[in-house]
């Protein structure tokens, strides 16, 4: 393959980090594509007049950011686009090359997770049913949910994670080009699954309580057939609602003359790690809001357990449709679950967890405030943080061998650069990973 060549004559900042840069920029604006090999490291020098070793340096920082791969002799190439089988909002979430602190994934720390010890015991010693046609919670777990749901419910069911709840919820509610409203910065899943349904995305405004009532009033507007919210621990931004805002949202709601037909669906993503208040809009609007609880981040993301509970018309219709696929949840993982959330051992791991998750939320902030970084880290596992450039800065972090993800997936339409920062797993060096931070966020 022949080199693709460079047009960096006219750079002023010659170092490694402005050469990476300046491809870094190169690759996101599409002159250089997935596959294509970059310049040899000679032609560059030659071109800027510098030595071998300073644009040697740069490629080094591309492929510790991620964007390209070596090949040894066979030269230097921009990273190919991955494998068809993952979804397109995880693309910024592959592991970059020689990364020594991965914070780009907005998982849990494993060391936090509670130990599975007592999930296994209480399994049963064969994983047979008596009937396809069962109820598909178990008996024991159903209970403990509704004593514990944010608001009284007429109907719960156990699905295989928060995103697949919300898939489903979706696949019910909504046809082709209706619109839903959703919070823009936002998780990316939520863009993708609202595409994949041919959705059009209503954004939502944010500000430091959650969605701002103005915004959704706005929103509702356009007609919307469903409002999606995380009212914990917003992912990315960290914000959660007071109880007053959910009321003042629900207030938007049952006011506006499109509001008697839009389904509101609720993703508590974080759980019993969040320090926010529980809060639902069904406090309020209990005939149409689906509540969405996942268990992932607080007892493990491979038990692939979330519940779903709202009003029994829209529940039992998931429910239904759901025995003509999977048909349920394994009642093992489910009877695995209810002993954790009833064993006072896994108990007081989770309350533990919280407790980690704040006093690290609270030690990145305070070193980035102190070196003149105005951020703040309001909740959950990760961090929103403005940044100057976002590949100059995922670059730049990349030369440290620190990944984090690029704030674009983030958001509907790009309004300011950012980079989501997985906080929740700085368990050392925060004195370090603060000084790459703020490096980073003025690049």
């Amino acid at each position: 393959m022949v080199s693709q060549r460079t047009t960096l004559g006219s750079l002023d900042d010659r170092t490694p980090g402005g050469i990476a840069s300046a491809i870094a920029r190169q690759i996101t604006d599409g002159e250089f594509r997935p596959g294509d090999r970059l310049p040899t490291v000679r032609d560059v020098a030659v071109e800027l007049g510098v030595s071998p070793a300073t644009v040697s340096a740069a490629w080094q920082l591309l492929g510790r950011a991620g964007l390209v791969v070596s090949r040894g002799r066979s030269g230097s190439f921009v990273r190919s686009e991955p494998r068809d089988w993952l979804p397109r909002s995880y693309h910024d979430f592959e592991q970059a090359t020689d990364v020594r602190l991965d914070l780009s994934r907005g998982t849990p720390d494993p060391e936090l997770l509670p130990s599975l010890g007592p999930a296994l015991a209480s399994m049963a010693v064969r994983a047979d049913t008596s009937s396809y046609q069962l109820k598909p919670d178990i008996p024991e777990l159903h209970d403990l949910l509704r004593e514990t749901w944010p608001s009284r419910v007429e109907s719960l069911t156990v699905l295989n994670g928060a995103l697949d709840a919300i898939d489903r919820i979706l696949a019910g509610v909504a046809r082709f080009g209706d619109r839903v409203a959703v919070e823009s910065p936002g998780f990316p899943p939520f863009f993708e699954l609202l595409e994949h349904y041919g959705l059009e995305p209503v954004p939502l405004e944010l500000d430091d309580f959650g969605v701002i009532p103005a915004s959704l009033a706005s929103a509702l507007g356009r007609k919307p057939v469903a409002v999606v919210l995380q009212p914990r621990a917003q992912n990315p931004t960290g914000v959660s609602m007071t109880a007053s805002r959910v009321e003042e949202l629900a207030r938007v709601i049952r006011r506006h003359p499109n509001g008697a037909d839009v389904v509101v669906i609720e993703d508590d993503h974080l759980g019993a790690i969040s320090a926010a208040e529980d809060v639902t809009l069904a406090t309020w609007l209990p005939e149409r809001v689906l509540h969405v609880r996942s268990f992932s981040k607080t007892h493990g993301p491979d038990l692939r357990i979330g519940a779903l509970g709202g009003p029994r018309t829209l529940v039992d219709r998931i429910v239904s449709r759901r025995l003509l696929g999977p048909g349920w949840t394994s009642r093992l993982l489910q009877s695995g679950l209810y002993a954790l959330l009833t064993n006072p051992e896994s108990i007081a791991q989770i309350e533990n967890a919280r407790t980690v998750y704040a006093e690290r939320r609270g030690a990145v902030e305070s070193a980035l405030v102190t070196r003149g970084l105005e951020v703040r880290i309001r909740d959950g596992i990760n961090a929103w943080i403005p940044v100057a450039d976002e590949r100059a800065a995922i670059v730049r972090l990349g030369a440290e061998g620190i990944s984090v993800a690029s704030g674009t997936p983030f958001q509907l339409s790009r309004s300011s650069d950012h980079i989501r920062v997985t906080v929740g797993l700085v368990s050392a060096n925060v004195d370090q990973v603060a000084d790459a931070l703020v490096a980073a966020a003025r690049a």
